[in-house]
């Protein structure tokens, strides 16, 4: 039975040790997420592997994959920033998981050339490693974004 006590306290020890890590790094990791959506940040350059893969949403106008960031200026955000006025994303809530970090809430924005304005629901999808972001992927509802560009 004094083994058993002792296996017991080990584990448990152990457990909470583990447990500890773990909830440190899903707060940093929350954190660099959240520091990506600051308005004039450049904490997305700063935290951006440089062969984290980047995809949006086949539908969404500038759906595809980019890898680094670079890419993922040129193909996004500059034809988001000439294309529309008020482009924004307002994060409703985020859920942290292990290397994951998943941020939702609502597009909005008006395309220039229709003067249309849209809302879209949406998720992102965050995965880091090592304190940096190596995937990230987008889950939206196109249609709006796409009705707002005709």
């Amino acid at each position: 039975m004094k083994n058993f006590s002792i296996l017991l306290i080990i584990t448990l020890t152990a457990f909470s040790c583990y447990s500890q890590k773990r909830t440190v790094n899903h707060s940093s990791n929350l954190e660099i997420v959240k520091s990506t959506y600051e308005e004039n940040s450049n904490t997305l350059q700063k935290y951006l592997a440089e062969d984290a893969t980047w995809t949006e949403v086949k539908g969404f106008p500038y759906g595809g994959t980019y890898t680094g960031y670079d890419e993922v200026v040129t193909n996004i955000f500059s034809k988001i920033g000439t294309e529309w006025t008020g482009f924004k994303f307002n994060v409703e809530d985020y859920v942290a998981s292990d290397d994951k970090v998943i941020a939702f809430g609502t597009y909005s924005g008006t395309y220039k050339k229709t003067n249309k304005s849209f809302t879209a629901r949406v998720s992102h999808i965050w995965k880091l490693k090592d304190g940096k972001i190596i995937n990230f992927e987008q889950i939206v509802d196109s249609k709006p974004v796409v009705d707002a560009m005709q």
